[in-house]
């Protein structure tokens, strides 16, 4: 395996090979303007700032701050910013930003990784706001009390509560989990405080370790007991069964174990991940818009749900594993994915969905939560590929942190 990044001839071979791909961008930042500002204009109606979070039965679906999918909608306005270099979308950006401001003392629940680096992190890598840098600190630091030193791992859900005490659960750890580790190694970065990169490294050492099969797909859930760190099951919670492969779960894998891999230079991440590439792409239910069923294992494909927001996290992550590799074959793939998701069959027109930009994604099918609607997070993602493969075609690395 070669690891590396690509050096500037690479690039700049490569940019002049895919330049004439660059136009895929522009037209969906131009269809994005559109939708979103239709979605701004709702959101932002009347005295209070919302945060829509999908389109169903011809209404907008708002969440409290406090909803995992929070920071989303913000993060999406940034990378329109960080798109178009218009001060239009950087100013709603801060709007709904800022309303999370709360959620860094949040400690209930491990999601608070995707809620404030995805709004306050995007929010000062592009504009150095004041304050952002304390919140997302102090959001780290609270994500940290969810870390279990028994087992070295960070708890996803609390037990004692919700649908999640009926399972028996002690200490369960979803893969999800695995994108909220940036926060750390971001604040250990900021700070000079190796605590936060030691529970963030322990967490992925110990998923690694007890999150997969041999064919290296991923279980959803992982129950530990918190004091032995010994593994009491492997279960799904959004998944067709415990033995299947939930997309979006396969999804969060790649990006994470690449994510770990850029902030560590650890090639035991960068490995996992391409294992787990390997998996994606040879597995015989992929469809050949490469756009996954939510499930790869449920017996209805393929008269079943597809899931664009699994789709759109996979080109991202591609687009920054090929920045680590020379292997085409990664930028080749996500590149599939943008047409894909660029077409009529998944992207809105204007005007509809609510103002969403993407169509068909499925939140979790067992809980009949958000089942093929528009997810903010499919949106989000959607843009992050853009800009990837925007940097790429530049000549530039994918991601500017």
């Amino acid at each position: 395996m070669k690891i590396k990044f690509l050096s500037a001839l690479a690039l700049t071979v490569a940019a002049v090979q895919c330049a004439p791909q660059t136009d895929i961008i522009q037209e969906n930042v131009d269809n994005a303007a559109v939708q979103l500002k239709s979605l701004i204009e709702a959101s932002e109606a009347g005295d209070t700032v919302r945060i829509p979070s999908t389109y169903q039965n011809g209404e907008i679906v708002y969440v409290p701050t406090d909803d995992w999918v929070s920071g989303f909608f913000a993060g999406t306005l940034w990378y329109m910013y960080e798109l178009t270099g218009d001060e239009y979308w950087a100013d709603h950006a801060r709007k709904h930003t800022e309303i999370l401001d709360s959620i860094q003392n949040l400690k209930w629940h491990h999601d608070i990784g995707f809620m404030i680096y995805d709004s306050y992190g995007n929010g000062l890598r592009l504009k150095n706001i004041d304050g952002y840098q304390d919140v997302i600190v102090n959001s780290a630091k609270s994500l940290s009390t969810r870390f279990r030193p028994g087992a070295g791992v960070i708890q996803s859900w609390d037990s004692d509560k919700g649908w999640q005490s009926e399972r028996g659960w002690k200490c369960p750890v979803i893969i999800d989990n695995m994108m909220n580790l940036e926060l750390l190694m971001k604040a250990t970065w900021f700070t000079g405080d190796s605590t936060y990169a030691k529970i963030a490294i322990s967490h992925a050492d110990q998923t690694l370790k007890n999150h997969y099969r041999p064919d290296y797909s991923t279980y959803h859930v992982v129950d530990y007991d918190p004091e032995t760190g010994e593994v009491r099951g492997r279960y799904t919670a959004q998944g067709y069964s415990d033995e299947s492969a939930w997309a979006r779960g396969q999804a969060w894998s790649l990006y994470g174990f690449t994510v770990m891999y850029r902030y560590t230079g650890d090639a035991k991440y960068f490995e996992r991940a391409e294992k787990v590439a390997d998996y994606l792409f040879n597995h015989p239910n992929m469809p050949e818009d490469l756009v996954p069923y939510w499930d790869f294992d449920c017996p209805d494909i393929p008269d079943t749900y597809r899931d664009v927001s699994s789709a759109a996290i996979i080109a991202s992550a591609l687009y920054e594993m090929y920045g680590f590799t020379e292997n085409a074959l990664y930028k080749e793939k996500a590149d599939k994915i943008i047409e894909s998701l660029s077409s009529p069959e998944y992207r809105a027109a204007q005007g509809t969905n609510g103002g969403f930009i993407l169509m068909h994604s499925v939140g979790s099918l067992p809980h009949g939560s958000s089942i093929d609607v528009p997810l903010n997070y499919a949106d989000y993602y959607f843009l992050e590929a853009l800009i990837r493969k925007g940097n790429i075609e530049k000549g530039f690395a994918p991601v500017k942190y």
